[in-house]
């Protein structure tokens, strides 16, 4: 399935330039964060690796073969649920998967209880907060155990304790050997889990780097100025 190859990526719905040409390569392992101001191209990239959106122009390739069914998940914003239980909806990826209802239930309790949830798996998903909606969101999309979990900026909407929580679960998630890809405007969430940062701006891919080298010595200008720009006191580069 990797290293994922995306080629001259364009996408210019009704003439707007979204995505100017991206390349870039994606190996199969830890936490690839993508970075970038609003308007950047992170959520239409997200979406095209998943395969929900068609490009312009340009190729995504999976170690030289097509998208590969049943192993790619993918978590939004804002949770898209079933208006049924709790348990309901972590089974519902599961049963096109050819497993026994014990299986299902035996999994469904196992992720449950892995984001915390299991003293609200009978009820109804529309009565969870927030946080726990990301929470179940994260254990439907682990549950199917896939690849490749892709996250578009899965905190986005949530205050500081439910986002402390989701991201130790994605920290989880990547320790059972799922490579994970996310977006995010937020700085202090792409330090902390990151393995590698993608730099997007303006459609076009600025930098492409480990973390640690990213936020010490940023090499595009882009770069520096929007790190400036979001932590100004913090931040500070030897020219």
């Amino acid at each position: 399935m990797f290293p994922i190859h995306i080629e001259q990526l364009r996408f210019t719905p009704n003439g707007r330039t979204v995505l100017a040409g991206v390349d870039l390569d994606l190996n199969g392992e830890g936490i690839s964060v993508i970075l970038g101001p609003n308007g950047s191209g992170k959520s239409v990239l997200i979406r095209m690796i998943a395969g929900l959106a068609r490009p312009d122009g340009g190729s995504i390739t999976w170690k030289g073969n097509g998208v590969p069914a049943g192993q790619i998940a993918i978590v939004f914003q804002h949770p898209m649920l079933l208006r049924s239980s709790v348990a309901d909806n972590v089974a519902l990826g599961l049963k096109p998967m050819g497993l026994t209802r014990n299986d299902i239930n035996i999994r469904v309790g196992e992720m449950l209880k892995r984001v915390g949830l299991t003293h609200r798996a009978e009820d109804s998903a529309r009565l969870l907060s927030g946080g726990e909606r990301q929470r179940l969101t994260l254990a439907r999309a682990w549950a199917v155990r896939p690849r490749l979990l892709l996250l578009d900026e899965p905190t986005a909407a949530l205050d500081p304790t439910a986002t402390e929580t989701v991201e130790q679960i994605v920290r989880e998630i990547r320790t059972d050997g799922t490579k994970i890809v996310m977006t995010t405007q937020n700085l202090g969430q792409a330090m902390r889990l990151s393995d590698d940062v993608v730099f997007i701006e303006a459609g076009c891919i600025r930098e492409h780097t480990i973390s640690a080298r990213f936020f010490s010595r940023p090499q595009s200008h882009e770069a520096r100025l929007f790190i400036k720009g979001e932590l100004p006191w913090r931040i500070s580069f030897d020219d």
